[in-house]
């Protein structure tokens, strides 16, 4: 059976609306419906001082969609925006029930990590997760990302990657991945595989040539959903592959994932600089540990000649970590053959890994490991004890 938006909206008409007042759909409250290899997508607007009791509408409307004959999988989002043409009509609003008295606050744990004492939840399996992001695009992220997660599975680790870039998602074609992700019992994705990586993208899910045009609540709820909705199993580390850019969703990401470090890339001209500075501040307001920067492209080495050539400056980089105090991971050379290899799925540590290229990666790979474990130990060495004599 195809779905249509037609038969979603018709399922859709059948959940109430906010205090049983008509239907989701009369009142305005959907957003446009996107429809991809049987997964369905759209947003619920709700008014934003109610948007957690809205919750049991949210999944009603979750659970009428996935029971449509043909639906593989639904990613429905509570958002507060106005989407065009709806919530023209004021939804109607209920009593506040009388508050009972307040209580204490509750303290955190004392041994609790510092993550959930931030009302970030773990993902069971998965011991540290690790962003690698880039203050804009174009500046290699991606490539880098996937590299030091190769490079720490040779280091006999258990290395997970996530794709978080839904606009422009680019680890199918990284690691010459194709096909679809099955499922555990139609509702837990099992994840992709590939040079020993389990990877998660939203390029396994939407075609290629597909146009994502979601707002930041849509974009959120995937990513919510590729984290936790996934079968992981145990991992020693999860490399996420942020989203160029320090807007909404990088910003949620930041606060809401437990990440335990985060990696900077940037390129060594000033302008690149730039937006890298705004990434570190990104994480340093969320309390996300820096655990290095990458000077990618740093320099070219003509194959003919031998001579290098600084074509976007070097170092750039390197001084910004020694300014900044953060600890410099290293720098990859502007080199044909990786670019090469990444087209064609197989990332240079795995396609050429004697080469210079894969050990700068491993050593940096190497690097992050060693920064990880360096936070760790500050962690806990940060953490109170109570002694009893």
């Amino acid at each position: 059976m195809t779905v249509t938006k037609e038969i979603v909206v018709e399922r859709l008409k059948t959940v109430n609306g906010p205090d049983f007042s008509g239907n989701i759909v009369d009142l305005g409250l959907v957003s446009d419906i996107f429809i991809a290899d049987g997964k369905v997508f759209f947003s619920i607007t709700v008014p934003a001082a109610r948007a957690q009791e809205m919750e049991p509408l949210r999944a009603a409307a979750e659970r009428v969609v996935k029971a449509i004959p043909g639906v593989n999988g639904a990613v429905v989002a509570l958002t507060a925006e106005k989407k065009g043409g709806g919530m023209e009509a004021p939804v109607p609003q209920r009593p506040a029930p009388p508050r009972p008295a307040a209580a204490p606050a509750a303290r955190p744990a004392p041994h609790a990590p510092a993550s959930q004492s931030q009302g970030k939840r773990g993902v069971p399996g998965i011991a540290s997760i690790i962003a690698v992001a880039s203050g804009k695009g174009g500046v290699g992220k991606s490539t880098t990302a996937v590299n030091i997660a190769l490079g720490l599975a040779a280091k006999g680790l258990k290395v997970g990657v996530l794709d978080a870039d839904i606009y422009g998602p680019s680890m199918p074609k990284l690691l010459g991945i194709h096909g679809r992700p099955e499922t555990v019992d139609g509702k837990i994705l099992k994840p992709m595989q590939n040079y020993g990586l389990k990877v998660m993208s939203m390029g396994f899910l939407v075609d290629e040539e597909t146009p994502m045009i979601w707002r930041g609540p849509m974009v959120m709820s995937a990513l919510t959903q590729m984290l936790r909705e996934v079968e992981w199993g145990l991992l020693d580390v999860l490399i996420v592959d942020m989203p160029p850019g320090t807007g909404d969703a990088q910003l949620t990401m930041a606060q809401q994932v437990p990440l335990a470090g985060a990696v900077i890339v940037s390129t060594p001209q000033d302008l690149a600089l730039i937006d890298a500075r705004k990434g570190l501040n990104m994480f340093k307001k969320v309390d996300v540990p820096l655990l290095g920067i990458v000077e990618n492209m740093s320099y070219f080495v003509a194959p003919d000649t031998g001579k290098r050539y600084d074509i976007f400056g070097h170092g750039g980089a390197k001084k910004e970590a020694e300014r900044l105090g953060v600890t410099f991971l290293g720098e990859v050379p502007l080199e044909m053959g990786i670019r090469e290899s990444s087209d064609a799925g197989a990332p240079v540590t795995v396609a050429r890994p004697d080469s210079v290229e894969a050990k700068t990666y491993r050593d940096i790979a190497t690097k992050v490991w060693e920064r990880l474990q360096e936070e760790k130990d500050a962690s806990e060495a940060a953490t109170p004890t109570i002694v009893f004599e």
